[in-house]
């Protein structure tokens, strides 16, 4: 047998082993693109659905605060629709935290904002949906003037959340008012209402120490709202006197903020 015979069983097992190796590189290959492109169609599914229950939130928000504005005001007093207005409420909340808890890392587009546009947008939009009922708004001068580098849609996103809750919280005719509070490392936006101030079933575990202080139902979304720019919320509410809200965001956000004029002596 010559030396070539003799070298060619291992040459062309050395080939199928190479060939077979190939072979499941290939199907490996397609199998890895086909999981992904699976993957990939979930994922647009998911997105879609959480824009279609982001959407049903904020409509199920306008109309109960619709219900509950009808249901409060005086004329309407005896209506019977308080409790689903703010069933309804309650519903939205729900919604609105669970696609806060599935949601991913937030892209924000910072850019610089006035607070000014943001108030008054976010405040006739509660307040229209609201009528007959309404809420006697108190927004302090400097706090309008404030402008700040943040995202304006998120920033309007937080803002709404938390006012929701202080329709929910609140009668027709309480009063409301925001401030601005300023410190050494940042600034917040303190939110103040004269309602009933129930914090065991409105706060949702976190901060919370006898059921008085936290973050609650419908705040989860302002509140990875004001994480994703460094900042934090939470409500202090006292049972029978009302609650309050804070936005806090670091002070090296702020672009530009009045100076407050003391009183005259």
């Amino acid at each position: 047998m010559s030396g070539m015979d003799m070298l060619l069983p291992p040459l062309l097992l050395g080939a199928g082993v190479v060939t077979a190796c190939a072979l499941i590189s290939v199907s490996a290959l397609l199998d890895r693109r086909r999981a992904e492109g699976r993957a990939r169609v979930v994922e647009r599914d998911l997105e879609a659905r959480g824009r279609y229950l982001g959407l049903l939130a904020q409509e199920m928000q306008t109309h109960g605060i619709a219900l509950l504005g009808y249901a409060t005001a005086a004329s309407n007093a005896a209506s019977g629709l308080e409790s689903r207005a703010r069933a309804l409420l309650g519903l939205s909340a729900d919604v609105s935290d669970l696609l806060a808890n599935s949601a991913g890392p937030r892209s924000l587009k910072e850019e610089e904002t006035r607070l000014e546009p943001i108030l008054d947008e976010v405040i006739g939009h509660i307040a229209q949906a609201l009528s007959p009922g309404r809420r006697a708004w108190r927004v302090a001068p400097e706090l309008r003037g404030v402008v700040l580098m943040v995202d304006r849609r998120a920033m309007v996103g937080a803002l709404r959340q938390v006012l929701a809750r202080v329709i929910r919280q609140t009668k027709d005719g309480d009063s409301v008012q925001m401030r601005l509070v300023r410190a050494d490392t940042n600034i917040a936006i303190v939110v103040e209402d004269d309602g009933n101030g129930q914090g065991a079933e409105d706060l949702n575990g976190l901060n919370v120490g006898n059921g008085t202080r936290g973050v609650g139902l419908g705040l989860v979304v302002a509140r990875d709202l004001l994480r994703a720019h460094g900042g934090e919320l939470t409500v202090e509410a006292v049972p029978g006197i009302g609650a309050r809200a804070w936005l806090t965001l670091p002070r090296a956000r702020v672009v530009e903020a009045p100076v407050p004029v003391s009183p005259p002596a």
